[in-house]
């Protein structure tokens, strides 16, 4: 006999008192950066998931937002997740946000949404910002088809990755540290080839916004020779891309001033 409190959807049970989570973007750089649906949400929700509540509570104090934080990272998700299904599923409704960017785009969420997904817990992500986006379509390589590869593997595993990246057709969009950038395009000058095209896009939407256009060889010796400091997009070219035939893309290594 079925509840008639619920009903099933492809094999899930979703109680009619059950809550959602709501995975928020929030800005990554300017502060103005932010849907309004997700400021309204945020002060409605009971509880906010956090990355860093030391950052997210900067945010929501611009905002004028009280609603309370709860640290959720990396370190403590695993052994967070069920009591906050559990929470979910007695019908209080949970935001989660990380200190900049879309919730699981290389930061805590994924986990999080996949055990919902699995328990029948409505998830809903607003639209909103994230730095990539930006980064792939201001490049001025094919946005058409592309795909984004987030952070390399800091040790292990890193020249493999890569390696299986050489024959990659399509524009490829890594997160680095700039601690390791000129590192990533020395090695990826050495696997793709040193005139593969190549953009760093640094401080995504904040005062200090740089994109610097080149071959890897170019980039990789321009910031050895500069430094570089902020969040970094690294946007590669495919093996296929071939410069002259793309119309109005300027290339071009500034001089520093």
């Amino acid at each position: 006999i079925e509840d008639r409190n619920s009903f099933s959807i492809f094999n899930f049970q979703f109680s009619i008192n059950m809550a959602k989570l709501y995975l928020i973007p929030t800005p990554v750089g300017n502060l103005e950066d932010i849907t309004l649906r997700a400021l309204r949400i945020l002060k409605e929700v009971p509880l906010v998931l956090a990355e860093d509540t030391r950052t997210s509570a900067k945010l929501l104090k611009h905002y004028e937002i009280n609603t309370p934080l709860l640290s959720h990272h990396k370190f403590n998700e695993h052994q967070q997740v069920d009591r906050i299904a559990e929470r979910l599923e007695r019908g209080e409704n949970i935001a989660l946000i990380s200190d900049a960017g879309t919730p699981g785009i290389s930061d805590p969420g994924f986990l999080l949404t996949r055990t919902c997904v699995e328990r029948g817990i409505a998830t809903e992500c607003l639209p909103g910002a994230t730095a990539f986006v930006p980064a792939l379509v201001n490049s001025g390589f094919p946005c058409d088809r592309f795909c984004f590869e987030g952070f390399l593997p800091q040790k292990k595993g890193r020249q493999k990755k890569l390696s299986a990246l050489a024959e990659e057709n399509r524009t490829m969009i890594f997160y680095e540290s700039p601690f390791r950038l000129v590192k990533a395009l020395e090695q990826m000058a050495e696997v793709f080839g040193p005139t593969r095209h190549a953009c760093v896009a640094r401080e995504i939407s904040k005062m200090f916004e740089e994109f610097k256009r080149g071959t890897l060889e170019e980039l990789a010796g321009w910031y050895k020779q500069n430094g570089v400091k902020g969040e970094i997009v690294l946007i590669v070219a495919g093996k296929d891309y071939n410069l002259a035939e793309e119309e109005g893309l300027h290339i071009e290594i500034e001089e520093e001033e």
